[in-house]
Protein backbone atom coordinates (compact mmCIF):
# COMPACT_ATOMS: atom_id res chain seq x y z
CA UNK A 1 0.00 0.00 0.00
CA UNK A 2 1.53 3.30 -1.08
CA UNK A 3 1.91 5.99 1.58
CA UNK A 4 2.77 9.11 -0.42
CA UNK A 5 2.97 10.67 -3.88
CA UNK A 6 6.51 9.44 -4.51
CA UNK A 7 5.54 5.83 -3.82
CA UNK A 8 2.42 6.21 -5.97
CA UNK A 9 4.57 7.38 -8.89
CA UNK A 10 6.93 4.45 -8.48
CA UNK A 11 4.06 1.97 -8.37
CA UNK A 12 2.38 3.48 -11.46
CA UNK A 13 5.64 3.58 -13.39
CA UNK A 14 5.70 7.32 -14.07
CA UNK A 15 3.93 10.53 -13.05
CA UNK A 16 2.07 10.62 -16.37
CA UNK A 17 0.78 7.07 -15.98
CA UNK A 18 -0.32 7.83 -12.42
CA UNK A 19 -2.38 10.88 -13.36
CA UNK A 20 -3.53 9.71 -16.79
CA UNK A 21 -5.16 6.62 -15.29
CA UNK A 22 -6.58 8.23 -12.16
CA UNK A 23 -10.19 7.22 -11.52
CA UNK A 24 -10.83 10.23 -9.29
CA UNK A 25 -13.60 12.53 -10.57
CA UNK A 26 -12.56 16.07 -11.57
CA UNK A 27 -12.56 18.76 -8.90
CA UNK A 28 -15.93 20.46 -8.35
CA UNK A 29 -17.54 23.14 -6.18
CA UNK A 30 -18.92 21.11 -3.23
CA UNK A 31 -21.95 21.99 -1.09
CA UNK A 32 -23.11 24.72 -3.48
CA UNK A 33 -26.25 23.94 -5.48
CA UNK A 34 -25.51 23.44 -9.19
CA UNK A 35 -27.92 26.17 -10.33
CA UNK A 36 -29.94 28.74 -8.42
CA UNK A 37 -31.78 29.84 -11.56
CA UNK A 38 -30.04 28.51 -14.67
CA UNK A 39 -26.36 28.72 -15.48
CA UNK A 40 -26.89 30.89 -18.60
CA UNK A 41 -28.64 33.66 -16.68
CA UNK A 42 -26.12 33.32 -13.86
CA UNK A 43 -23.25 33.87 -16.30
CA UNK A 44 -24.90 36.87 -17.92
CA UNK A 45 -25.69 38.46 -14.56
CA UNK A 46 -22.03 39.12 -13.76
CA UNK A 47 -21.96 41.39 -16.80
CA UNK A 48 -25.45 42.88 -16.47
CA UNK A 49 -26.41 43.28 -12.79
CA UNK A 50 -24.63 41.65 -9.86
CA UNK A 51 -23.85 38.15 -8.64
CA UNK A 52 -23.10 36.45 -5.35
CA UNK A 53 -20.44 33.75 -5.42
CA UNK A 54 -20.23 31.34 -2.48
CA UNK A 55 -16.53 30.58 -2.05
CA UNK A 56 -16.84 28.97 1.37
CA UNK A 57 -16.51 25.36 0.28
CA UNK A 58 -14.16 24.70 -2.67
CA UNK A 59 -10.89 26.29 -1.50
CA UNK A 60 -8.41 25.60 1.29
CA UNK A 61 -7.36 28.19 3.88
CA UNK A 62 -3.90 28.19 5.44
CA UNK A 63 -3.35 30.66 8.26
CA UNK A 64 0.31 31.50 8.99
CA UNK A 65 1.18 33.46 12.12
CA UNK A 66 4.47 34.21 13.84
CA UNK A 67 7.75 36.13 13.67
CA UNK A 68 8.93 34.22 10.56
CA UNK A 69 5.66 34.34 8.62
CA UNK A 70 6.83 36.99 6.15
CA UNK A 71 10.24 35.31 5.76
CA UNK A 72 8.54 32.01 4.87
CA UNK A 73 6.44 33.76 2.23
CA UNK A 74 9.43 35.66 0.85
CA UNK A 75 11.45 32.45 0.51
CA UNK A 76 8.77 30.88 -1.70
CA UNK A 77 7.07 33.72 -3.59
CA UNK A 78 8.22 35.00 -6.96
CA UNK A 79 6.56 38.26 -5.87
CA UNK A 80 8.41 40.94 -3.96
CA UNK A 81 7.21 41.31 -0.37
CA UNK A 82 9.27 44.40 0.48
CA UNK A 83 6.05 46.40 0.38
CA UNK A 84 3.32 44.24 1.87
CA UNK A 85 1.47 46.20 4.55
CA UNK A 86 -1.39 44.96 6.68
CA UNK A 87 -4.78 45.04 4.91
CA UNK A 88 -3.27 44.35 1.49
CA UNK A 89 -3.50 41.11 -0.51
CA UNK A 90 -1.21 39.65 -3.16
CA UNK A 91 -1.46 36.93 -5.74
CA UNK A 92 1.16 34.54 -4.35
CA UNK A 93 2.90 32.57 -7.11
CA UNK A 94 5.34 29.74 -6.36
CA UNK A 95 7.72 27.88 -8.66
CA UNK A 96 9.95 24.84 -8.25
CA UNK A 97 13.76 24.92 -8.24
CA UNK A 98 13.80 24.90 -12.05
CA UNK A 99 11.42 27.87 -12.34
CA UNK A 100 8.22 26.04 -13.28
CA UNK A 101 4.89 26.94 -11.70
CA UNK A 102 3.65 24.97 -8.70
CA UNK A 103 0.56 27.11 -8.23
CA UNK A 104 -0.87 30.36 -7.00
CA UNK A 105 -3.28 31.60 -4.35
CA UNK A 106 -4.49 34.84 -2.83
CA UNK A 107 -2.43 35.82 0.21
CA UNK A 108 -4.08 38.16 2.72
CA UNK A 109 -1.98 40.18 5.19
CA UNK A 110 -4.38 40.16 8.15
CA UNK A 111 -2.26 41.43 11.06
CA UNK A 112 1.37 42.42 11.56
CA UNK A 113 2.61 38.83 11.83
CA UNK A 114 -0.39 36.98 10.37
CA UNK A 115 -1.21 35.98 6.81
CA UNK A 116 -3.82 33.76 5.23
CA UNK A 117 -3.39 31.89 1.94
CA UNK A 118 -6.62 30.95 0.15
CA UNK A 119 -6.79 28.79 -2.95
CA UNK A 120 -6.69 25.27 -4.36
CA UNK A 121 -4.25 22.74 -2.86
CA UNK A 122 -0.97 22.89 -4.87
CA UNK A 123 0.37 26.23 -3.59
CA UNK A 124 -1.34 25.77 -0.20
CA UNK A 125 0.41 22.42 0.26
CA UNK A 126 3.75 23.93 -0.78
CA UNK A 127 3.44 26.66 1.86
CA UNK A 128 2.22 24.16 4.45
CA UNK A 129 5.16 21.83 3.79
CA UNK A 130 7.78 24.54 4.29
CA UNK A 131 5.99 25.92 7.35
CA UNK A 132 6.27 22.56 9.14
CA UNK A 133 9.62 21.35 7.81
CA UNK A 134 11.66 24.51 7.19
CA UNK A 135 12.50 25.53 10.75
CA UNK A 136 10.37 28.69 10.63
CA UNK A 137 9.00 30.23 13.82
CA UNK A 138 5.37 30.14 12.74
CA UNK A 139 2.09 28.61 13.84
CA UNK A 140 -0.44 27.44 11.27
CA UNK A 141 -4.02 26.34 11.14
CA UNK A 142 -5.55 24.86 8.04
CA UNK A 143 -9.10 24.39 6.84
CA UNK A 144 -9.45 22.21 3.75
CA UNK A 145 -12.39 22.36 1.38
CA UNK A 146 -15.72 20.72 2.07
CA UNK A 147 -14.85 17.56 0.16
CA UNK A 148 -12.20 16.78 2.80
CA UNK A 149 -13.38 18.64 5.86
CA UNK A 150 -15.77 17.21 8.42
CA UNK A 151 -18.34 19.76 9.49
CA UNK A 152 -18.65 23.41 8.60
CA UNK A 153 -15.85 25.73 7.41
CA UNK A 154 -13.99 27.95 9.83
CA UNK A 155 -14.87 30.98 7.70
CA UNK A 156 -17.58 31.92 5.25
CA UNK A 157 -16.39 33.65 2.10
CA UNK A 158 -18.45 35.42 -0.56
CA UNK A 159 -17.83 37.60 -3.58
CA UNK A 160 -20.24 40.29 -4.72
CA UNK A 161 -19.38 41.19 -8.32
CA UNK A 162 -20.85 42.96 -11.32
CA UNK A 163 -21.96 46.44 -12.41
CA UNK A 164 -24.42 46.59 -9.51
CA UNK A 165 -22.08 45.21 -6.84
CA UNK A 166 -21.56 48.54 -5.11
CA UNK A 167 -25.32 49.07 -4.95
CA UNK A 168 -25.59 45.76 -3.10
CA UNK A 169 -22.83 46.77 -0.67
CA UNK A 170 -24.48 50.16 -0.14
CA UNK A 171 -27.81 48.51 0.66
CA UNK A 172 -26.28 45.82 2.90
CA UNK A 173 -24.19 48.24 4.98
CA UNK A 174 -26.49 51.27 4.92
CA UNK A 175 -23.50 53.40 3.93
CA UNK A 176 -21.61 54.49 0.85
CA UNK A 177 -19.14 51.76 -0.18
CA UNK A 178 -15.65 52.74 0.99
CA UNK A 179 -13.13 53.89 -1.57
CA UNK A 180 -10.59 51.09 -1.52
CA UNK A 181 -7.82 50.36 -4.03
CA UNK A 182 -7.78 47.06 -5.87
CA UNK A 183 -6.49 44.21 -3.66
CA UNK A 184 -6.64 46.40 -0.55
CA UNK A 185 -8.81 45.47 2.41
CA UNK A 186 -11.26 47.20 4.69
CA UNK A 187 -13.91 46.34 7.27
CA UNK A 188 -17.67 46.54 6.81
CA UNK A 189 -20.67 46.04 9.07
CA UNK A 190 -23.38 43.76 7.68
CA UNK A 191 -26.30 42.54 9.78
CA UNK A 192 -24.54 43.86 12.86
CA UNK A 193 -21.50 41.64 12.19
CA UNK A 194 -18.02 42.90 11.43
CA UNK A 195 -16.95 41.72 8.00
CA UNK A 196 -13.49 41.88 6.44
CA UNK A 197 -13.55 42.84 2.77
CA UNK A 198 -11.10 42.74 -0.13
CA UNK A 199 -11.60 45.09 -3.08
CA UNK A 200 -11.68 42.61 -5.91
CA UNK A 201 -13.16 42.07 -9.33
CA UNK A 202 -13.67 39.33 -11.89
CA UNK A 203 -14.06 39.65 -15.69
CA UNK A 204 -13.42 43.36 -15.37
CA UNK A 205 -16.36 44.16 -13.11
CA UNK A 206 -16.06 45.76 -9.64
CA UNK A 207 -16.79 44.05 -6.37
CA UNK A 208 -15.73 42.89 -2.93
CA UNK A 209 -14.75 39.57 -1.47
CA UNK A 210 -15.96 39.34 2.12
CA UNK A 211 -15.38 36.85 4.92
CA UNK A 212 -15.87 36.24 8.60
CA UNK A 213 -16.45 33.49 11.18
CA UNK A 214 -18.83 30.74 10.08
CA UNK A 215 -21.18 31.40 12.98
CA UNK A 216 -22.03 34.72 11.31
CA UNK A 217 -22.70 33.12 7.94
CA UNK A 218 -26.48 32.81 8.19
CA UNK A 219 -27.05 36.42 9.17
CA UNK A 220 -24.60 37.88 6.65
CA UNK A 221 -25.83 35.71 3.79
CA UNK A 222 -29.46 36.60 4.46
CA UNK A 223 -28.60 40.31 4.60
CA UNK A 224 -26.76 40.11 1.27
CA UNK A 225 -29.69 38.38 -0.41
CA UNK A 226 -32.10 40.99 0.88
CA UNK A 227 -29.78 43.82 -0.16
CA UNK A 228 -29.40 42.34 -3.63
CA UNK A 229 -33.11 42.26 -4.43
CA UNK A 230 -33.21 45.89 -5.59
CA UNK A 231 -30.22 45.37 -7.93
CA UNK A 232 -31.40 42.09 -9.38
CA UNK A 233 -28.46 40.23 -7.83
CA UNK A 234 -28.26 36.57 -8.82
CA UNK A 235 -26.65 33.76 -6.86
CA UNK A 236 -24.16 31.76 -8.94
CA UNK A 237 -24.30 27.99 -8.62
CA UNK A 238 -21.57 25.42 -8.89
CA UNK A 239 -22.04 24.84 -12.62
CA UNK A 240 -21.41 28.44 -13.68
CA UNK A 241 -18.88 29.35 -10.99
CA UNK A 242 -15.71 28.07 -12.65
CA UNK A 243 -16.56 29.51 -16.07
CA UNK A 244 -15.93 33.04 -14.79
CA UNK A 245 -12.20 32.43 -15.20
CA UNK A 246 -12.72 31.97 -18.95
CA UNK A 247 -13.64 35.65 -19.25
CA UNK A 248 -11.23 37.00 -16.63
CA UNK A 249 -8.24 35.21 -18.17
CA UNK A 250 -6.94 33.51 -15.02
CA UNK A 251 -5.76 29.95 -15.68
CA UNK A 252 -6.87 28.13 -12.50
CA UNK A 253 -5.27 24.69 -12.63
CA UNK A 254 -1.84 24.45 -14.21
CA UNK A 255 -0.36 21.05 -13.51
CA UNK A 256 1.93 21.66 -10.50
CA UNK A 257 5.60 21.23 -11.37
CA UNK A 258 6.41 18.84 -8.53
CA UNK A 259 6.54 15.42 -10.17
CA UNK A 260 10.18 15.38 -11.25
CA UNK A 261 13.60 16.31 -9.91
CA UNK A 262 15.54 15.06 -6.90
CA UNK A 263 15.17 18.37 -5.09
CA UNK A 264 11.39 17.91 -5.09
CA UNK A 265 11.53 14.30 -3.87
CA UNK A 266 11.20 15.13 -0.13
CA UNK A 267 8.08 17.12 -0.95
CA UNK A 268 6.60 14.23 -2.95
CA UNK A 269 7.29 11.98 0.03
CA UNK A 270 5.49 14.49 2.30
CA UNK A 271 2.35 14.58 0.12
CA UNK A 272 0.03 11.74 1.08
CA UNK A 273 -1.36 8.95 -1.08
CA UNK A 274 -4.73 10.76 -1.07
CA UNK A 275 -3.40 14.25 -1.79
CA UNK A 276 -4.87 16.31 -4.61
CA UNK A 277 -1.57 16.06 -6.50
CA UNK A 278 -1.59 12.25 -6.17
CA UNK A 279 -5.13 11.56 -7.29
CA UNK A 280 -6.14 14.35 -9.71
CA UNK A 281 -6.78 13.06 -13.25
CA UNK A 282 -4.83 14.26 -16.28
CA UNK A 283 -6.44 14.26 -19.71
CA UNK A 284 -6.79 15.85 -23.12
CA UNK A 285 -5.60 15.27 -26.66
CA UNK A 286 -2.03 16.26 -25.81
CA UNK A 287 0.00 13.35 -24.46
CA UNK A 288 3.65 13.08 -23.50
CA UNK A 289 5.49 10.49 -21.47
CA UNK A 290 7.57 13.34 -20.04
CA UNK A 291 5.65 15.06 -17.24
CA UNK A 292 7.77 18.18 -17.64
CA UNK A 293 6.15 18.81 -21.03
CA UNK A 294 3.01 19.74 -19.08
CA UNK A 295 4.76 22.32 -16.88
CA UNK A 296 4.37 26.08 -17.32
CA UNK A 297 6.74 28.92 -16.55
CA UNK A 298 5.34 32.02 -14.82
CA UNK A 299 6.22 33.99 -17.95
CA UNK A 300 3.90 31.80 -20.03
CA UNK A 301 1.03 32.46 -17.61
CA UNK A 302 1.56 36.24 -17.68
CA UNK A 303 3.12 36.31 -14.22
CA UNK A 304 6.39 37.78 -15.48
CA UNK A 305 5.01 41.21 -14.57
CA UNK A 306 4.86 40.30 -10.87
CA UNK A 307 8.25 38.58 -10.50
CA UNK A 308 10.51 40.51 -8.15
CA UNK A 309 14.23 39.74 -8.31
CA UNK A 310 14.82 41.85 -5.20
CA UNK A 311 14.82 38.82 -2.90
CA UNK A 312 16.02 35.22 -2.82
CA UNK A 313 13.33 32.61 -3.41
CA UNK A 314 13.06 29.04 -4.62
CA UNK A 315 13.53 29.10 -8.39
CA UNK A 316 14.98 32.62 -8.67
CA UNK A 317 18.19 31.62 -10.45
CA UNK A 318 16.26 29.50 -12.96
CA UNK A 319 13.86 32.36 -13.75
CA UNK A 320 16.75 34.79 -14.23
CA UNK A 321 18.27 32.38 -16.76
CA UNK A 322 14.94 32.09 -18.58
CA UNK A 323 14.72 35.86 -18.83
CA UNK A 324 18.31 36.10 -20.05
CA UNK A 325 18.24 33.37 -22.71
CA UNK A 326 14.85 34.22 -24.23
CA UNK A 327 12.86 31.27 -22.92
CA UNK A 328 10.68 33.69 -20.95
CA UNK A 329 8.90 34.78 -24.12
CA UNK A 330 8.64 31.41 -25.87
CA UNK A 331 4.90 31.03 -25.33
CA UNK A 332 2.13 33.40 -24.27
CA UNK A 333 -1.16 32.98 -22.47
CA UNK A 334 -4.19 33.53 -24.72
CA UNK A 335 -7.90 32.84 -25.02
CA UNK A 336 -9.01 30.43 -27.72
CA UNK A 337 -12.47 31.20 -29.14
CA UNK A 338 -13.82 27.98 -30.61
CA UNK A 339 -15.51 28.01 -34.02
CA UNK A 340 -19.28 27.74 -33.57
CA UNK A 341 -19.92 25.47 -36.57
CA UNK A 342 -17.16 23.02 -35.64
CA UNK A 343 -18.24 22.97 -31.99
CA UNK A 344 -21.85 22.35 -33.02
CA UNK A 345 -20.76 19.48 -35.26
CA UNK A 346 -18.76 17.90 -32.44
CA UNK A 347 -21.60 18.29 -29.94
CA UNK A 348 -24.19 17.13 -32.46
CA UNK A 349 -22.24 13.98 -33.31
CA UNK A 350 -23.94 12.25 -30.36
CA UNK A 351 -27.19 12.34 -32.31
CA UNK A 352 -25.82 10.30 -35.23
CA UNK A 353 -24.83 6.67 -35.61
CA UNK A 354 -21.26 5.62 -34.91
CA UNK A 355 -18.73 6.97 -32.49
CA UNK A 356 -18.88 10.70 -32.07
CA UNK A 357 -16.75 13.31 -30.39
CA UNK A 358 -15.89 13.31 -26.69
CA UNK A 359 -18.95 14.69 -24.90
CA UNK A 360 -18.74 18.45 -24.38
CA UNK A 361 -20.27 19.13 -21.00
CA UNK A 362 -21.86 22.54 -20.48
CA UNK A 363 -21.03 25.03 -19.22
CA UNK A 364 -17.71 23.68 -17.86
CA UNK A 365 -16.43 21.20 -20.39
CA UNK A 366 -13.52 19.66 -18.49
CA UNK A 367 -13.82 16.00 -17.53
CA UNK A 368 -10.51 16.00 -15.63
CA UNK A 369 -8.61 18.22 -13.22
CA UNK A 370 -5.40 18.78 -15.21
CA UNK A 371 -6.21 19.22 -18.90
CA UNK A 372 -4.09 19.69 -22.03
CA UNK A 373 -5.41 19.68 -25.59
CA UNK A 374 -3.20 19.99 -28.65
CA UNK A 375 -3.25 23.32 -30.42
CA UNK A 376 -2.05 22.88 -33.99
CA UNK A 377 -1.08 25.02 -36.95
CA UNK A 378 0.08 23.52 -40.24
CA UNK A 379 0.07 20.10 -38.61
CA UNK A 380 2.46 21.10 -35.82
CA UNK A 381 1.73 21.38 -32.09
CA UNK A 382 2.09 25.09 -31.32
CA UNK A 383 0.42 25.33 -27.92
CA UNK A 384 -1.77 23.80 -25.23
CA UNK A 385 -5.44 24.46 -24.53
CA UNK A 386 -6.43 23.87 -20.91
CA UNK A 387 -9.35 25.52 -19.09
CA UNK A 388 -12.42 24.95 -21.32
CA UNK A 389 -16.08 25.91 -21.12
CA UNK A 390 -19.02 27.82 -22.56
CA UNK A 391 -19.75 31.51 -22.01
CA UNK A 392 -23.31 32.69 -22.55
CA UNK A 393 -21.90 36.23 -22.71
CA UNK A 394 -19.79 35.38 -25.77
CA UNK A 395 -21.97 32.50 -27.02
CA UNK A 396 -18.92 30.39 -27.71
CA UNK A 397 -16.79 27.70 -26.14
CA UNK A 398 -13.69 29.40 -24.78
CA UNK A 399 -10.47 27.89 -23.52
CA UNK A 400 -7.39 29.35 -21.88
CA UNK A 401 -3.94 28.16 -22.77
CA UNK A 402 -0.56 29.03 -24.18
CA UNK A 403 0.71 29.37 -27.75
CA UNK A 404 4.02 30.02 -29.49
CA UNK A 405 4.70 33.75 -29.31
CA UNK A 406 4.77 34.23 -33.09
CA UNK A 407 1.16 32.94 -33.30
CA UNK A 408 -0.22 34.90 -30.33
CA UNK A 409 -1.57 37.84 -32.35
CA UNK A 410 -5.35 38.29 -31.99
CA UNK A 411 -7.19 36.82 -34.96
CA UNK A 412 -4.73 34.00 -35.65
CA UNK A 413 -6.55 30.82 -36.64
CA UNK A 414 -5.48 27.50 -35.15
CA UNK A 415 -6.96 24.05 -34.64
CA UNK A 416 -7.71 22.45 -31.27
CA UNK A 417 -7.96 18.67 -31.05
CA UNK A 418 -10.77 17.71 -28.64
CA UNK A 419 -10.74 14.17 -27.28
CA UNK A 420 -8.16 11.49 -26.56
CA UNK A 421 -6.58 9.01 -28.93
CA UNK A 422 -5.12 6.65 -26.32
CA UNK A 423 -6.82 4.55 -23.65
CA UNK A 424 -6.94 5.42 -19.98
CA UNK A 425 -8.69 4.24 -16.83
CA UNK A 426 -10.55 7.55 -16.39
CA UNK A 427 -14.15 6.50 -15.85
CA UNK A 428 -15.48 9.79 -17.24
CA UNK A 429 -14.00 9.12 -20.71
CA UNK A 430 -16.34 7.23 -23.03
CA UNK A 431 -15.54 5.72 -26.43
CA UNK A 432 -15.12 8.55 -28.90
CA UNK A 433 -13.02 9.85 -31.75
CA UNK A 434 -10.82 12.96 -31.48
CA UNK A 435 -12.43 15.94 -33.20
CA UNK A 436 -10.64 18.86 -34.81
CA UNK A 437 -12.15 22.25 -34.00
CA UNK A 438 -11.02 25.54 -35.48
CA UNK A 439 -10.34 28.34 -33.00
CA UNK A 440 -9.33 31.99 -33.08
CA UNK A 441 -6.56 33.31 -30.85
CA UNK A 442 -7.67 36.24 -28.71
CA UNK A 443 -6.18 38.06 -25.71
CA UNK A 444 -6.46 36.86 -22.11
CA UNK A 445 -8.42 38.37 -20.45
CA UNK A 446 -10.86 38.29 -23.35
CA UNK A 447 -12.91 41.17 -21.93
CA UNK A 448 -11.29 44.47 -22.96
CA UNK A 449 -12.34 46.17 -19.72
CA UNK A 450 -10.50 43.50 -17.73
CA UNK A 451 -7.32 44.11 -19.76
CA UNK A 452 -7.42 47.91 -19.52
CA UNK A 453 -9.32 49.72 -16.77
CA UNK A 454 -9.38 46.72 -14.44
CA UNK A 455 -5.72 45.80 -14.80
CA UNK A 456 -4.48 49.40 -14.68
CA UNK A 457 -5.88 49.59 -11.16
CA UNK A 458 -4.11 46.43 -10.09
CA UNK A 459 -0.75 46.26 -8.42
CA UNK A 460 -0.16 42.63 -7.54
CA UNK A 461 3.55 43.01 -6.85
Amino acid sequence: MVKNLEEAIQEAGSPVKLLWNSKTPPAIVPRVVPEFTNWRDEQMAWRRTAVLYDQSHHMADLNIKGPDALRLISDLAVNSVQSFPVDVAKQFVAVNHDGYVIGDNILFHLEEDEFQAVGIPPSINWLNYHAVTGGYDVRIWRDDNSLYRKGDPVLYRYQIQGPGAMDVIREATGQEPPKVRFFHMTRLSIAGRQVRALRHGMAGEPGFEIWGPWEDNGAVHAALLEAGEKSGMVQVGGRAYHTNALESGWLPRPLPAIYSGEKMKPYREWLSESAYETTAPLGGSYYSENIEDYYFTPYELDYGRIIGFDHDFVGREALEKMAADGRAGRRRKVTFVWNGDDTAAAYGSMFHDGQGAKFINLPMSLYDTFHADRVEADGNVVGLSTWTGYSANVRRILSLGTIDAELAAPGTEVTIVWGEDRPSSKVQVEEHVPFRIRATVMPAPLVEKARTVYRSDADLK
